[in-house]
């Protein structure tokens, strides 16, 4: 017997003004296997609003006006790094999310359409197929991605993390840590200065604040902010995500202080135990670059790596788009990033950061 044929009617853009509209798209990326909190408005929105950028979602429909598909764009614009559709702006995840490949290309094709329409020469997408056409290409050798299930107890989690590992969480449990938990104007501000500061110390610039607490405001109840404490002094803290049973760990870091102290081993652990409270079954800890520390640190908490493939389009005649801080070329600016004083560095960076995409 065959498989039943989709007859694609038409693409066009969300109408995000609309709240049937918003809750149509709400129910379709809640309902699809590898929908994110990426594909949805809400973060579209939050991350253009926070960086100065613009977003805009495509809907592939059936001939019956139901919803076969949807690809989120966030369309960034830097002086630096240059133009891009990127799905999703700012995101580890996004892409096309249809029912069927039939859906999923005429989505792929219809980027490509906007993108020669607003004279961007390339297309990013964070997952979803590979679509078929000049100028796509696909790359699943450069991520990994890090998810499993938490434990059912404290007790449980600390057996799921490997041993090395496992003695460092007990003597970051044993510190006099303060853990703090919320959304509001405290934990916002802790949050930025740690963040920053751990960036500023990678070599990197720090995204606008306002972008942080765009996605706080916008998610609600579905973000939040861990951050943990020490003597007062805030050493360490994450800004997560909530949705489905997974909780995401997103923007997080440490000071200089975090490392001996082992901080962020006592943030990653409380998040577990403050995700089980939330109801969440998953932990998904994000993705890092093939080969690097942030990965190997993933895989001694008991994550596995899956490759993640990202499809890019570029223009005939164009350069792929590349802002990532392992390129050669940036090797000189990273180490001279980490030493301006973090005062000028949080001056400069978001001006930077926003146009990374």
């Amino acid at each position: 017997m065959n498989a039943p044929v989709t007859i694609v009617r038409a693409v066009r853009a969300a109408a995000l003004s609309d709240p049937a509209e918003r809750a149509r798209i709400d129910a379709f990326v809640t309902a699809h296997p590898e929908g994110t909190p990426f594909h949805l408005p809400e973060w579209g929105e939050a991350t253009a609003a926070g960086c100065g950028q613009s977003f805009r979602m495509l809907l592939v429909e059936g001939s019956n006006g139901a919803l076969l598909g949807l690809l989120p764009l966030t369309h960034v614009r830097s002086p630096l790094f240059g133009a891009a559709l990127v799905s999703t702006g700012f995101a580890v995840g996004g892409g096309v999310l249809a029912i069927d490949p039939a859906a999923a290309q005429a989505l792929a094709d219809a980027a490509v359409s906007l993108a020669a329409e607003l004279t961007v020469p390339t297309i990013e997408l964070r997952g979803g197929p590979a679509p078929a056409g000049a100028g796509w290409s696909f790359d699943d050798t450069r991520y990994l991605g890090f998810v499993r299930d938490l434990a059912a107890d404290d007790d449980a989690e600390l057996l799921a993390v490997p041993r090395k590992q496992r003695a460092d969480v007990r003597k970051a449990l044993a510190m006099p840590f303060a853990v703090a938990i919320g959304r509001d104007a405290t934990a916002r501000s802790e949050h930025f200065h740690v963040y920053a500061t751990s960036v500023r110390n990678l070599g990197t610039p720090v995204f606008p604040k306002r972008l942080f607490a765009e996605v706080l405001d916008r998610f609600g109840k579905r973000a939040d902010v861990l951050t943990i404490c020490h003597e007062g002094v805030p050493v360490a803290s994450v800004l997560s995500l909530y949705w489905r049973g997974m909780v995401y760990p997103y923007w997080g870091g440490g000071t200089a202080a975090a490392r001996g102290l082992r901080a962020n081993e006592r943030m990653y652990f409380e998040l577990m135990r403050h995700a089980r409270a939330k109801g969440c079954s998953r932990f998904d800890f994000g993705r890092s670059k093939v080969g690097t520390g942030p990965a190997a640190y993933k895989k001694n908490w008991g994550f596995t790596g899956e490759p993640l493939g990202y499809p890019t389009w570029t223009a005939s005649g164009a350069a792929p788009r590349d802002a990532s801080p392992l390129n050669p070329r940036y090797r000189a600016k990273i180490a001279a990033w980490q030493k301006l004083p973090l005062p000028i560095a949080n001056r400069i960076g978001p001006w930077i950061a926003k146009g990374l995409g």
